[in-house]
């Protein structure tokens, strides 16, 4: 079953001249997220976010029927653009130091925290701005499919998307920030720290006990003071939230994080939603 979760269309969106868009999508086996994004104009066109409600673990058949089920809720996919871009959002991904990686051995690097199967398809993204190289399988089903309907796209993690934008975004400070980026029962840790990326993690939680149980590890690690750290958070979290007011009680500098420089096409979508999504265009 698919629920639309949030959809926003510009008035200026004309059907007819969307081959000078970009488009960005965001899969995961819980949802679909896309924009439409005029670079000329910088503005935002078109924005949806799709959950896939499920009552039991989804195949990767049953993945690619939501998406092509999606499609056809969605005519503006169905267009040409000058430009498409997917980031995949799954735990099947590991960060591995540049000076150890060796493209032979994708699958060792999964082994430890994952069970790779023997046809999984293993691949990689360089990131730009640190000597980290993202090992991770990918929604391949999804990949053809949207190859047979774009022809060539550029596609990386999503981890990806949300290292290398941060860390360029936040390369003049040499204190250490922890950002967790929630997605549904999931979210990431990403500590900097002088430049450089000192953790990158990511898990599932069923509980607000549950989550600030992994946020206070990853400081305890690394001793980083709860008092003293500085904490931004994205994605599925709010102020009113469970999460957000448990997060509070124990680490005081909690911000969300913010960003003015894309021109939204409405004040329904705070910066700090669909980072990585958002910074693909």
């Amino acid at each position: 079953m698919i629920k639309e979760i949030k959809k926003i269309t510009n008035r200026k969106l004309d059907f007819k001249n969307l081959e000078e868009n970009h488009l960005s999508i965001q899969l995961s086996l819980d949802g679909f997220s896309f924009c439409v994004y005029n670079r000329h104009s910088k503005e935002i066109q078109h924005f949806a976010s799709y959950e896939f409600l499920k009552e039991y673990e989804i195949s990767p058949y049953k993945h690619l029927e939501l998406v092509e089920q999606l499609f056809l809720l969605e005519p503006v996919l169905k267009y040409k653009y000058s430009s498409v871009s997917v980031t995949h959002f799954n735990n099947l991904v590991s960060p591995v130091p540049k000076p150890l990686f060796n493209e032979e051995k994708l699958s060792n690097y999964l082994k430890y925290s994952i069970k790779v199967l023997e046809n999984d398809f293993v691949t990689f993204d360089e990131l730009n701005n640190c000597d980290i190289v993202n090992v991770y399988i990918p929604f391949v089903n999804i990949n053809n499919f949207l190859f047979d309907t774009y022809g060539s796209f550029t596609y990386k993690h999503s981890s990806s998307v949300l290292i290398e934008c941060l860390l360029n975004e936040f390369k003049h400070h040499s204190e250490p920030i922890y950002f967790v980026n929630v997605t549904n029962n999931t979210f990431e840790t990403l500590i900097l720290k002088n430049k450089k990326v000192e953790l990158y993690n990511i898990f599932s939680f069923k509980t607000k006990e549950d989550f600030i149980y992994y946020i206070l590890f990853i400081a305890e690690q690394l001793n980083l003071n709860p008092e003293e750290i500085k904490l931004i958070l994205l994605g599925d979290i709010e102020k009113e939230s469970e999460l957000y007011k448990i997060v509070y009680q124990y680490i005081r500098n909690v911000s969300f994080y913010k960003n003015d420089t894309l021109n939204f096409v409405s004040e329904e979508i705070s910066s700090h939603h669909y980072y990585t999504l958002l910074n693909q265009i």
